[in-house]
């Protein structure tokens, strides 16, 4: 039973990191009203991370955000 739950946690965990470096392409504009191409910009570097904005390829507008844990300006 032990061994399972091992197993389990393991699969799991590889899981998890698998979407860690997940990009995303393409968004939901609710300007556009449609899902469109993004572009990825550099918004704030972060003792915890860099946090980038995800902005829509037609019109601009924010269409969401993401903080990568492993920033290349990290000590």
């Amino acid at each position: 039973m032990k061994d399972a739950m091992f197993r389990t946690a393991q699969r799991d965990r590889r899981e998890v990191e698998s979407f860690q470096d997940l990009e995303a392409t393409e968004l939901y504009c609710p300007n556009c009203r449609r899902p469109v191409p993004v572009r990825k910009f550099l918004l704030l570097v972060l003792p915890e991370g860099d946090k980038y904005e995800y902005r829509c390829g037609s019109c601009g507008a924010i269409v969401g955000d993401k903080t990568e844990r492993a920033g290349r300006f990290q000590a």
